[in-house]
C-alpha cells in the first residue's frame, strides 16, 4: 500500500484522537507466530443489512497524520459524506502505520472484540505482517456495491506488494513513483535511471534521497535495484535469501559510490520526504521525488515549488502500486467500516479526491466501467504541463516486489550504506 508523503506546508487540520504507539517489533513477531492466526471471514450479507447495522456507529480511521491534504480530505469531504449515511468517521492520526498494526495485534492477543481501530490506511509491509497474524477481516470487499467500478483483473488492486489481497482490503487510490526536477536548473534531463545516476555523478551536491525506511526513499532504492540488476525481469518479485544475496551487494555498492556526489557528500540524508521537498523548494537540490505526482500542480500554484517543476519520464517506467483500506478483525464497527470503504470507492469521492486542489490522488476506478457522466467528469480533470497524464506516466509501470524485499533492503541500506 502505498501511503504517499506530503509536500504541503499548510497547518494541519488536526486529528480528534492522539495516536497511541503500543508495542514494538517483538510484539509483531510474536503475533505472527501465535496460534489462531487464521483470517477472520466476514459472513456474506445483504448490503441493506450492512447499512442498517452501520447506522449510528463510530468508525475510528487510523491513518498517517503528516499529509495535510489527506487529513483535510478525510475531515472535510469523506467524513461529512459518511455522516449522511449515519456513520461518524473519526480520523486518528499516526506517525507510522505500524502503530495501528501493533494496537490491533495487542488487542487480538487479548481477545478484544471492540478494539480502538476500525479502519486503517495500509501499506504492503504492514498488510503482509497483519495477514500472517490473522489481523484483518477478510471476504468483505465483494459485498461493496462500488467494487463494480474496479477492474477485477488489475494487478495493482488485486495484490499488495506481491501478496494477493483476497478480499481483506479495499483499494483506495493508485500511486506512481515519480522523479521530479526543476527544469530551470536541469536543462538537459536524463531519460532513464541509468542516465540519472550519471547526472548525479556529474552534478555533485545537487541530488539526495530520503533515508529508508522513509516510504519514498525506500522506493527509490528499489528503483535503483531494478536498474543495477539489468531490468525488472531480473529481480524475482518473491523474496528469497538467495536472490537477495545475489542482487543486493551490487545495489549497495552503487549507492555507496553515489554518496560523495550527493547533497552534503552523503554524510547526512533527509529523514523523510518533507525534508527533501524543503531542500528542493529552497533550491539546495535540483530534484525531489514523490509517490503522488498529481499533487504537483497545486504545489506549484501555491508557490511551494518553482513554476519550472517537471516530472521525469524514464524509458523503462517507474514503480506503481495502490493504497488500500483494511478492517481489523478486532473492530466492533465492522459494518460502519464497510460503509466508509464503499463510500470511499464511489465515483463522487474518487473524483473529489482526484482533484489536485483537494488531494490529487489517482483513482482506482476503471474508467470504462463508470457511467458515462462520470467518465466525462474524470476526463475533464485539469491537465498540466508539469506532469503527463496518468496513462502516460504509468506506461510500462514496474511492479512492486514482495514486502520481505522491502524490509531486507531497508535494513541492508541502514547497515551497509548509512553506517558507512
Amino acid at each position: 500500500m502505498s501511503a504517499p508523503r506530503p509536500a504541503r506546508r499548510r497547518t494541519s487540520r488536526g486529528g480528534r484522537r492522539a495516536a497511541v504507539a503500543t508495542g514494538a517489533l517483538a510484539l509483531v513477531l510474536t503475533a505472527c507466530a501465535a496460534p489462531g492466526s487464521e483470517p477472520t471471514a466476514a459472513p456474506e450479507r445483504d448490503w441493506d443489512d450492512v447499512l442498517a447495522e452501520a447506522d449510528g456507529q463510530t468508525v475510528r480511521f487510523w491513518m498517517y497524520g503528516g499529509d495535510d491534504q489527506g487529513n483535510a480530505y478525510v475531515d472535510d469531504v469523506l467524513a461529512p459524506a459518511a455522516a449522511e449515511l449515519g456513520v461518524t468517521l473519526e480520523r486518528v492520526p499516526i506517525a507510522d502505520t505500524a502503530d495501528a498494526l501493533n494496537r490491533v495485534l495487542s488487542e487480538r492477543q487479548a481477545d478484544v472484540e471492540d478494539g480502538e481501530v476500525d479502519l486503517i490506511w495500509l501499506n504492503g509491509e504492514n498488510f503482509a505482517t497483519g495477514q500472517q497474524a490473522g489481523a484483518w477481516l477478510c471476504d468483505w470487499t465483494a459485498m461493496l456495491p462500488n467494487m463494480e467500478y474496479v477492474d477485477p483483473d488489475d494487478p495493482l488492486v488485486t495484490t499488495d506488494f506481491g501478496l494477493p489481497v483476497d478480499g481483506c482490503e479495499a483499494p483506495w487510490h493508485k500511486a506512481q513513483f515519480a522523479l521530479v526536477y526543476d527544469a530551470a536548473r536541469v536543462q538537459d534531463p536524463p531519460d532513464s535511471i541509468a542516465g540519472l545516476l550519471e547526472w548525479i555523478e556529474q552534478h555533485p551536491g545537487r541530488f539526495t534521497y530520503p533515508a529508508p525506511p522513509d516510504f519514498t526513499g525506500s522506493v527509490f532504492i528499489r528503483q535503483v535495484l531494478y536498474e543495477v540488476a539489468g531490468g525488472v525481469d531480473n529481480v524475482p518479485l518473491e523474496f528469497s535469501q538467495e536472490a537477495y544475496a545475489e542482487l543486493a551487494p551490487q545495489l549497495f555498492e552503487t549507492l555507496e559510490e553515489m554518496e560523495p556526489s550527493l547533497w552534503r557528500n552523503g554524510q547526512t540524508y533527509p529523514q523523510e520526504l518533507g525534508e527533501l521537498d524543503q531542500l528542493y523548494a529552497d533550491g539546495q537540490v535540483d530534484w525531489t521525488m514523490t509517490y503522488g505526482p498529481a499533487t504537483l500542480p497545486d504545489l506549484v500554484a501555491d508557490g511551494t515549488f518553482p513554476e519550472t517543476t517537471r516530472v521525469l519520464l524514464t524509458e523503462e517506467g517507474t514503480i506503481g502500486n495502490a493504497s488500500f483500506l483494511a478492517i481489523p478483525s478486532t473492530s466492533g464497527s465492522r459494518a460502519g467500516a464497510m460503509v466508509v470503504a464503499n463510500l470511499a470507492l464511489s465515483p463522487e469521492q474518487q473524483f473529489a479526491k482526484a482533484r489536485p486542489e483537494v488531494w490529487g490522488q489517482y483513482t482506482v476506478l476503471e474508467q470504462d466501467l463508470l457511467p458515462p457522466e462520470w467518465q466525462a467528469r474524470f476526463e475533464e480533470l485539469p491537465q498540466s504541463e508539469i506532469l503527463p497524464p496518468y496513462e502516460e506516466l504509468s506506461a510500462d509501470a514496474d511492479p512492486e516486489v514482495e514486502a520481505e524485499w522491502v524490509t531486507a533492503l531497508d535494513e541492508g541500506w541502514r547497515r551497509q550504506v548509512a553506517a558507512g
